[in-house]
């Protein structure tokens, strides 16, 4: 099924509220501003971030953000990660009742088996060191991470710089002042 963006992107955030009674996909207080805090959120990636690529990996996914939002918006394939079986049967309805381009994996990202993307995002899931060592196998060589961050974004940094060489471009966030879209390429581990 097609539908037009706006109107999937409605019927997702129809269906998050309903189960997000049920299951803790976003905080009760962030139901009001989902549009802004969530939704835009995630969208601002596909249009600040530079063209989008063949396909994407998205780690741990949990409500859809960012992954499952730019299936929708921009027709971007894309794999999520969430290890959690009730979030992981949210995803597939969502994809189902959009029509979004998405496949779920409900195991640990550990664990899953995919090809390499030329794209990683993770957005609110962990440090950056961690976010890099879960995606070093998933990325294709020349691929980026895209890693929406606020507030202790160069203390994680800091922290990466110790066990990756990398490239980060900061794209500052259009939804959130204190926030900051972290580009990263050129990925890989120093022993």
């Amino acid at each position: 099924m097609s539908l037009p963006r706006h109107e999937a992107l409605s019927r997702f955030a129809e269906l998050l509220a309903r189960w997000n009674t049920t299951i803790n996909l976003v905080s009760r207080g962030d139901l009001p501003v989902l549009w802004r805090r969530h939704i835009a959120d995630s969208l601002q990636l596909g249009s600040l971030c530079g063209p989008l690529p063949a396909c994407a990996i998205d780690l741990g996914s949990g409500a859809g953000f960012p992954g499952l939002i730019l299936a929708i918006q921009f027709a971007l394939p894309v794999a999520l990660v969430e290890e959690d079986q009730r979030k992981a049967a949210f995803l597939r309805e969502a994809a189902r009742v959009t029509g979004a381009p998405v496949t779920v994996h409900a195991d640990k990202i550990e664990r899953v088996t995919l090809p390499p993307a030329p794209l990683v995002i993770a957005r609110g899931l962990a440090p950056v060191s961690r976010l890099l060592a879960h995606a070093e196998r998933l990325l294709e060589p020349g691929g980026e991470c895209w890693f929406p961050k606020t507030r202790a974004v160069e203390a994680e940094l800091a922290e990466a710089g110790r066990q990756w060489s990398m490239q980060v471009q900061r794209v500052p966030s259009l939804t959130d002042a204190s926030g900051v879209i972290l580009r990263i390429s050129g990925v890989r581990r120093v022993w």
